[in-house]
């Protein structure tokens, strides 16, 4: 152990110019040994004793102070007791447990602590935080009392008890929130009046009209909306034929028919929904028989031109007879008022009709002259026929005696 304290004060000697833990070297220039070999640190009780001033020069590191004596035993020779106060961290801590900064809370002039200051600022923070709301103006705020509910909050800024004796769930309530049936453009076949399918997609528009029933009746409000529409719609589209159903001349109908069916099953689930609308966005025929569809629509539209032409021709004959029994009165009126002459007057205009286009000329009186130019009075009759056309030619009668 000696000779393993002189080593250790040569090492100190040599480091006499820089921090060593054995402290500086002496004047003197001794190597740390001597009275006999033993250290300088050390001294017999009769050089001194206790009273002597310590030695200068490296001190023995396993001793307290350089000196032993029965009440301060030496040190034991463990690296980790000489460097447990050196470092660049300071002191370290005493006793068992190893090493490690020492760390202080820091005092206030008076030697208390601010701790109490702390916890209370932390305290007071928290409350603050948890206690005060702010509501904006389309928003609701449901309080609850240890998982209980208690009271509803409207827009604004709201006192409650704080986290975790009350909790406060703000939820939008005046927006309008949007159902597209079915999603991501699947079909959705639906039996209509007629035994018929029509594949039809369909908008909902809802808001929350009651927070307090939406938050606690329903489990799953949005999937309950989407059940609900799709049953009204159903129901709806089965009273109407497929014809007014894809024509659209129904759609409106059906739109308010399924509004008040999901409104009056939502009311009965006491479900704090509103259902602001129904849009129907499409209705086509299924994809498997769209084209057997397009050709009996093809069929329907030729035969209904069909239809509609007949008529137009019915309508036509049916005013010509009308038009020409109008005329059938008139000339009845004027046969009551004088009837030889109405008579002999059809006669005439009858037989004009008749003898208008024959080639014979009928001459009934005596003392005609013999000959008569019968070519030139046809062509004179052409040629009157060609130019008016329209005017019908009369026959040239000569009567005798007259």
């Amino acid at each position: 152990m000696n000779i393993l304290g002189g080593i250790i004060g040569r090492i100190g000697l040599a480091m006499a110019d820089k921090n060593s833990p054995w402290g500086k070297p002496s004047k003197s220039g001794n190597d740390g040994e001597s009275n006999g070999g033993k250290p300088m640190g050390d001294k017999d009780d009769s050089e001194g004793g206790n009273d002597a001033p310590p030695p200068r020069g490296p001190r023995n590191p396993w001793l307290p102070d350089g000196n032993s004596t029965p009440e301060r035993p030496r040190r034991k020779a463990s690296i980790e007791d000489i460097f447990k106060g050196k470092g660049p961290e300071g002191p370290r801590r005493s006793g068992g447990g190893g090493g490690g900064p020492t760390f202080h809370m820091p005092t206030r002039p008076g030697g208390k602590s601010w701790v109490p200051f702390i916890v209370a600022a932390v305290i007071l923070v928290w409350i603050l935080f948890s206690s005060f709301h702010q509501v904006g103006p389309r928003q609701q705020g449901i309080v609850s009392t240890f998982g209980r509910y208690s009271h509803t909050i409207d827009s604004g800024i709201s006192l409650t008890a704080p986290w975790p004796i009350q909790k406060v769930d703000i939820t939008d309530v005046t927006s309008i929130r949007r159902e597209n049936i079915p999603e991501s453009g699947n079909e959705k076949l639906m039996l209509t009046a007629d035994q018929n399918l029509v594949d039809l997609s369909y908008l909902i528009r809802w808001n929350i009209k009651d927070l307090k029933q939406y938050r606690y009746q329903l489990a799953e409000p949005e999937e309950t909306v989407r059940e609900v529409g799709e049953a009204a719609m159903r129901a709806s589209v089965a009273e109407h034929d497929l014809d007014r159903v894809l024509s659209g001349s129904g759609r409106a109908e059906i739109e308010q028919r399924v509004r008040d069916r999901m409104q009056d099953i939502l009311d009965a689930y006491r479900s704090g929904i509103a259902v602001q609308g129904i849009e129907i966005e499409k209705t086509d025929p299924p994809a498997r028989v769209v084209d057997a569809f397009k050709a009996v629509s093809a069929a329907q539209q030729a035969a209904q031109t069909d239809i509609n032409r007949s008529r137009a021709w019915a309508q036509q004959l049916l005013a010509q007879a009308e038009g020409d029994a109008a005329s059938f009165d008139k000339v009845y009126a004027e046969y009551r008022l004088a009837p030889e002459v109405t008579r002999r007057r059809m006669y005439y205009e009858t037989m004009e009709k008749v003898l208008a286009n024959t080639d014979k000329t009928i001459i009934e009186a005596d003392g005609v002259v013999p000959y008569l130019p019968l070519p030139e009075t046809r062509k004179r009759k052409a040629d009157i026929t060609v130019s008016a056309p329209s005017t019908p030619a009369k026959p040239a009668t000569t009567t005798g005696g007259q």
